[in-house]
């Protein structure tokens, strides 16, 4: 029997259409694993080298702490030296306190008498981390300073300026302001005395403006060069 007319056509239509859907899923399942495939790593775009630490720093980095600041920390504190102790009692790398040690390498369940250089950039990434949990209220673009002068001299300072900033009018989210009224937090000065604004007292704020200057200086530069390496420029550290 010899099919004709409306029946041949609709066998043909749904013909066609099924060709279509086969052609279609062969391309989508192309895609997927086109998808899937690793990209070729360009072997030849040069790496930033700013320390023999630099493998820890990337490793230990977060999206709150990026290595090159890490660098930047330990250039600044220690000069890259790890067996560096500070009058204070700050040690290692990144310069981290005792307590702080203590209570950072705590939270994974390391004992405080194992001492390693990892561990070390560990307590002061956690630190950093905290710092900024601190001041989440400032803009990011100003919060890194506040940041890293809360590494240098505890955030207990940094309150302390901000408090007596808004007391006498001042922005108290501009760093640049915080520096001028730690300028002012001297023994002799009347709103140290006055424990209302100023609970944690007087402290080395030439210490602290200094630090926070000097690190994100070189963290600009750091900044600067990893850009250049991006560029496949291999920059002079």
């Amino acid at each position: 029997m010899v099919t004709s007319g409306p029946e041949l056509t609709k066998k043909r239509v749904a013909a066609l259409l099924i060709a279509a859907a086969v052609i279609v899923l062969l391309f989508s399942l192309r895609t997927c694993r086109e998808a899937n495939v690793e990209k070729p790593v360009d072997d030849d775009v040069p790496e930033l080298v700013i320390s023999q630490f630099d493998s820890l720093f990337r490793e230990y980095a977060d999206t709150v702490v990026d290595w090159k600041l890490l660098a930047a920390i330990a250039c600044v504190e220690s000069e890259f030296d790890t067996s560096k102790v500070s009058s204070k009692g700050a040690f290692g790398l990144m310069q981290v306190m005792p307590s702080t040690y203590r209570d950072m390498v705590g939270r994974i369940g390391v004992d405080s008498d194992s001492v390693s250089t990892e561990l070390n950039i560990y307590a002061a990434v956690q630190q950093l981390s905290d710092m900024n949990s601190l001041f989440l209220f400032i803009n990011p673009s100003e919060r890194i300073n506040y940041v890293l002068g809360a590494y240098n001299c505890g955030h207990g300072h940094v309150f302390d300026a901000m408090r007596i900033a808004r007391s006498t009018g001042v922005n108290r989210y501009r760093w640049s302001n915080i520096e001028d009224v730690m300028s002012t937090m001297s023994e002799d000065n009347e709103l140290c005395s006055d424990t209302t604004v100023c609970r944690y007292g007087a402290f080395n704020w030439q210490e602290t403006v200094g630090f926070v200057r000097k690190v994100m200086n070189r963290y600009q530069e750091y900044c600067r060069m990893d850009s250049l390496a991006a560029d496949g420029i291999i920059p002079d550290a």
